[in-house]
C-alpha cells in the first residue's frame, strides 16, 4: 500500500476526540434491514466487523469502545453495524456466513463505498475472510484481530474453544438464561478488567440489548459450526493479523496459522490476554493506522486544545440515604441517561463516569456551556440538582483519556459551583464572546493545587 508522506491530510492528531457518529441508518439486504452508523470522514473506508453480540446504542455507552472507534475514525470513514438478528437490526435468525457477507455488501452499497478495508475481530474474522476472498475488488485490505478460524476443537484442529460435548454443556438454554445479563464474560473476554464492576454491568446490559437468550444460543450454534480453513488460502488482499499471546477465548495458534496460510500477510503478536480489541486498544489502532495509511502516530504525547466539563449531583449522599439503594440506583440510571443524551446532542465526548459525576470534553466552549445548561435543566425534571464547571486549555491525550493541568482546573471550577450552577473560568468566558451567552462575575477564587487566583463566572 502506498506510504503517505508526513504532512498528508491523514496526519490530523486531535480529530479522534471530537468526531461524532451519524444517526442510525438502515441498509436493505434482501428482506432484512441492517442497522449501521458512520463515523469520521477519512479518505479510506473501514468496516468494523465485531465479534459476538452487538447493539450500536449500548456499545456507544462503553467509553472504551467509543474511544477505540474514534481513534479509528481519525484516519478513516468508519462503518459500524449490528449483525442481522441483533441490536438495532431486524430480529431475524442469525443467518449464514454468506447472508451476513451480503449484509456487509448491502451496507457498503448504501453508503456509497466501492471498496473498503475490513477489520474482523473474534467471530467477525471468518466473515471478513470470506468477504475478502469472494470480493477481492471490494476488499482493499483485511485486518484480523483476535480472529477465529474454527471454534470446534477436533483432532485436526486442537486450538478451538472446546469440543462438541463441552459446547453442548455451555449452550444449554436454561443455563444461558441463568447467566444472561450478568456480564460474566468479562472474566475471560477482558481478564485485565475482571474486577471492574461498572464494566461487568455494562457487559450485562449489552447482552440483554443484543439478543434474547434463545437467539443468543442460536447465534452461538451457528458460530461454532464455522470453519474457514479452506477459504483462507484464497485471500489476496493485503492482510494484517494482530493477536494477543495469552488470549483466553481464541488461541494464539489461530493467528499463527492464519499468518502461515495467507500469503504476504503481516503478523504482529501482542502481549496480554484481553480478547476484545477495544481494551488497551491504542497499540492496536497504531498498528492498523500504519498498515492502512503508512503513517504511525508519534510516540510522544499529543496535546490538543479542549473544553473540559465536570458535573456532579448535589447532596447525593443524603438522597441515597433517603431513597434507599434500589430507588437511588434507578434515579441515578435516569440521570446518566439524560446526561449522555445531552452529551450526544452537543457533540461532547464522555471521558469518565465516577459515581454520580461525569467528565466530558468538547471541541467548542459554547457547545460545552449549552450542554452543561441543558444537563442542569434536564436533571432538575427528575428531582436532582447538579453543579457543573468548565475550563478550556491544552490537554494531553493519554491512551483513551485526557489529562493535564486543564483537566484539574476544570474539576476545581466544578467544585466551586453552587447547586444548579454552571461555573466557567475566565478563559471560557473570553472564548465565547459574541455567542449571546451571558455571565455573572463570581469573583476571584483560589483553586486547590492550581497556582494563582482564578476569576470565575456563572452562566446566566
Amino acid at each position: 500500500m502506498r506510504r503517505r508522506r508526513p504532512g498528508d491530510e491523514l496526519r490530523i492528531r486531535s480529530r479522534a476526540l471530537f468526531v461524532s457518529a451519524s444517526a442510525t441508518r438502515y441498509a436493505r439486504s434482501g428482506e432484512v434491514h441492517i442497522a449501521y452508523r458512520v463515523l469520521g470522514e477519512g479518505p479510506l473506508d473501514l468496516v468494523l466487523v465485531s465479534g459476538a453480540f452487538t447493539n450500536l446504542d449500548t456499545l456507544w455507552e462503553i467509553s472504551e469502545y467509543r474511544a477505540f472507534c474514534e481513534r479509528l475514525a481519525a484516519f478513516s470513514r468508519l462503518i459500524m453495524f449490528d449483525k442481522r438478528g441483533m441490536g438495532l437490526s431486524d430480529r431475524v435468525r442469525a443467518g449464514t456466513l454468506e447472508e451476513r457477507m451480503d449484509d456487509v455488501r448491502a451496507i457498503m452499497d448504501d453508503v456509497g463505498s466501492k471498496s473498503a478495508a475490513l477489520m474482523g475481530s473474534s467471530e467477525g474474522g471468518p466473515m471478513s475472510i470470506l468477504f475478502a476472498a469472494t470480493y477481492p475488488e471490494r476488499a482493499r485490505a483485511l485486518v484480523l484481530c483476535g480472529a477465529e478460524v474454527k471454534e470446534e476443537k477436533t483432532a485436526d484442529w486442537p486450538w478451538g474453544e472446546g469440543t462438541r460435548a463441552e459446547f453442548e454443556e455451555w449452550t444449554n438454554v436454561e443455563g444461558v438464561v441463568e447467566r444472561w445479563g450478568k456480564g460474566l464474560g468479562i472474566d475471560f473476554f477482558v481478564p485485565s478488567r475482571k474486577d471492574d464492576e461498572r464494566l461487568r454491568e455494562q457487559f450485562g446490559r449489552l447482552q440483554v440489548q443484543s439478543a434474547s437468550p434463545q437467539d443468543a444460543v442460536a447465534f452461538m450454534r451457528m458460530a461454532f459450526d464455522i470453519d474457514v480453513r479452506h477459504v483462507v488460502p484464497s485471500v489476496s488482499a493485503p492482510t494484517l493479523i494482530l493477536h494477543r499471546v495469552d488470549d483466553q477465548v481464541c488461541h494464539v495458534e489461530n493467528a499463527r496459522w492464519l499468518a502461515r496460510t495467507i500469503e504476504g500477510s503481516r503478523y504482529i503478536e501482542l502481549p496480554g490476554g484481553d480478547h476484545i480489541p477495544w481494551f488497551n486498544g491504542t497499540e492496536i489502532v497504531d498498528e492498523v493506522r500504519e498498515f492502512l495509511t503508512g503513517i504511525r502516530e508519534p510516540a510522544e504525547p499529543e496535546r490538543i486544545l479542549a473544553t473540559v466539563l465536570f458535573t456532579d449531583v448535589v447532596g447525593s449522599t443524603e438522597r441515597a440515604r433517603e431513597l434507599g439503594d434500589r430507588r437511588w440506583k434507578d434515579l441515578l440510571d435516569r440521570h446518566n441517561e439524560l446526561v449522555r443524551r445531552d452529551l450526544e446532542r452537543f457533540r461532547g465526548r464522555e471521558v469518565d463516569t465516577a459515581g454520580d459525576g461525569f467528565f466530558a470534553t468538547f471541541d467548542g466552549p459554547a457547545r460545552a456551556i449549552r450542554c452543561a445548561c441543558a444537563v442542569v435543566e434536564d436533571v432538575r425534571s427528575i428531582g436532582l440538582q447538579v453543579r457543573a464547571g468548565l475550563h478550556t486549555g491544552e490537554c494531553e491525550l493519554a491512551g483513551e483519556g485526557v489529562r493535564g493541568i486543564a483537566v484539574h482546573t476544570g474539576a476545581r471550577v466544578a467544585g466551586a459551583a453552587g447547586p444548579g450552577e454552571v461555573l466557567v473560568s475566565s478563559t471560557v468566558r473570553d472564548l465565547v464572546a459574541g455567542s449571546g451567552i451571558t455571565f455573572t462575575d463570581r469573583g476571584a477564587h483560589e483553586l486547590k493545587g492550581i497556582p494563582g487566583d482564578w476569576r470565575l463566572y456563572a452562566v446566566t
